[in-house]
């Protein structure tokens, strides 16, 4: 469509509530939003000014409009939000998260453990998946002290230490009952679900009941259960109790992106945290934070509260929207004293800190390695063999220090047979930037090679062959000496550096996910 004739059909546009969808040359949909007045809505987008970077490079791409005409405001906003959700348009919001998160496993085995489960590809029970780690890990042992559960992989034939030292109640050598084991899994549950009330509850009675029949000694477990169980719930409690659930948003504005942290405050006590960022060019909204919400929403749990730091264009809708959708009342609060604000400072002081760490890793290590710009955006490559058969190679991405698991990319070794890292360093490296050069994709600010001064010229002859310039260094094993093309030594960098912590971290992601993948090849072998 030619620009006279999208001026036109613009023109054309009803003054009405509805939903507009802007589409490329090639007919795709790249931008999905909703507007009182679909005319004067659509029509800003082609002014000759605007005070940002995004809005121009959307515009720059509309070869095409259309548009669903709406009863009302509130029913636009169901139609954009649907519609978002299906197409996934390129410049609405899209969430990153800081990492994966990792669920709590309760395993399908006869007396159940509980563990650490990074997916859900096993049987058993998740709960999750936990923001914080050292919240998932704290609970964990404290199902496991508290209800004296096995922490054996394998039912051994005689009573380990932990039964000795009353951390264990031996199922091995049948100390305790299936029934009563099962008993305390559900308990634990309980624990994790953070019930902790109802269950000091249910113990209460138990503990009443086993003294009644003058049964003390487990009278007495039960006493002391309670009392950890409410050492806890005391330790973990804020000064903001409530008995209903609430999300608290708020975002920093850096000079590439826009970070959010989402904190979960289940029942009074801060349960989970969630971190997204999104590249201020991909996204074409002014508010962000409405943008955010809506599409943060769409396919997560509902609170009855959500804390925000200021109201945003939809509030009201909004309400209206989520309170139909969980079938009881939703609502925004925008704190300006008290309990609530002190929360979602406490939020914003978190970003700020992983920022700062970030930051000063980052800071460091282009002035260690003398780099024209900050290295926000690191691609590691490594090799695997174990012999001259399944010779692959992995890539992994980290954006500010977080990694990028979308980018992560692994390579089968096509150009050659038998070992040789240098070769595989090189093909992968040549195929990896031949793609993103043909794609005229974003290239990465710096590379990290796993290797010594061979494996790097390597991924520099790749580099001189596609005519492309990026920083490379190559990080070798045992003394970690960084080798750089700035000199013909190797560096070595504190090993309480910032900047090394940073590398070794991503080199070691790039050995681990290269050995999966490894292993993954044999093991489809001798299947």
């Amino acid at each position: 469509m030619s620009n006279n004739t999208l001026q036109e059909k613009i023109k054309k546009l009803p003054n009405k509530p509805g939903c507009y969808l802007f589409k490329s040359q090639a007919g795709e949909i790249i931008y999905i939003g909703k507007a009182k007045n679909l005319k004067k809505r659509v029509s800003f987008y082609f002014v000759k000014t605007h005070p940002d970077l995004k809005t121009p490079r959307l515009v720059g791409e509309i070869a095409d409009v259309d548009y669903f005409i709406s009863q009302d405001e509130y029913q636009a906003l169901l139609t954009e939000a649907e519609l978002i959700k299906k197409h996934q348009p390129k410049y609405n919001l899209e969430l990153k998260a800081g990492e994966k998160y990792a669920y709590i496993m309760i395993t399908d085995e006869k007396f159940p453990r509980i563990l650490t489960a990074r997916d859900q590809t096993k049987k058993g029970r998740y709960l999750g998946p936990f923001a914080s780690g050292q919240t998932r890990r704290e609970l964990i042992y404290l199902c496991n002290t508290i209800f004296k559960l096995r922490v054996c992989k394998k039912l051994p034939k005689t009573a380990c230490l932990l039964y000795h030292i009353n951390l264990c109640t031996a199922p091995c050598i049948n100390k305790i009952s299936e029934d009563d084991y099962n008993e305390n899994i559900k308990k634990a549950e309980l624990l994790i679900r953070g019930k902790d009330e109802e269950l000091i509850g249910q113990l209460e009675k138990e503990m009443k009941s086993y003294s009644e029949k003058f049964q003390y000694e487990i009278a007495k477990t039960k006493r002391d259960q309670i009392n950890a169980l409410r050492f806890i719930s005391e330790k973990q409690k804020i000064t903001l109790r409530k008995k209903y659930d609430q999300d608290v948003i708020n975002f920093v504005e850096t000079p590439d992106e826009f970070i959010f942290q989402l904190f979960n405050v289940n029942k009074g006590i801060i349960s989970g945290r969630k971190e997204f960022r999104f590249d201020k060019r991909s996204s074409a909204e002014d508010n962000r934070l409405n943008e955010f919400i809506k599409r943060y929403y769409i396919s997560e749990d509902i609170p009855e509260e959500i804390i925000i730091s200021k109201k945003i264009e939809d509030q009201e809708l909004l309400e209206r929207f989520f309170s139909e959708i969980k079938k009881s009342a939703v609502s925004f609060s925008v704190p300006q004293k008290g309990g609530k604000l002190q929360l979602l400072e406490l939020v914003k002081e978190n970003i700020c800190a992983g920022l700062k760490q970030v930051d000063s890793a980052l800071f460091d290590l282009q002035n260690k390695l003398n780099l024209p710009s900050l290295p926000r955006v690191i691609e590691a490559f490594d090799i695997s063999n174990l012999g001259p058969k399944y010779v692959v190679g992995s890539m992994v991405n980290f954006s500010d220090g977080i990694p990028d698991k979308n980018n992560y990319r692994r390579f089968k070794i096509k150009t050659f047979a038998g070992q040789s890292d240098f070769a595989g360093i090189k093909e992968i490296v040549f195929r990896r930037y031949y793609k993103l050069k043909i794609e005229n994709s974003k290239l990465p600010d710096l590379l990290v090679i796993d290797g010594g001064k061979p494996q790097l010229t390597a991924a520099l002859e790749a580099l001189k062959e596609l005519g492309l310039q990026i920083p490379t260094i190559a990080i070798a094993k045992k003394l970690e000496e960084i080798y750089t093309t700035n000199s013909m030594y190797p560096l070595q960098l504190d090993k309480k550096s910032d900047a090394l912590k940073l590398i070794l971290k991503i080199r070691d992601e790039a050995h681990r996910f290269a050995l999966k993948y490894h292993r993954l090849l044999r093991s489809k072998k001798f299947r």
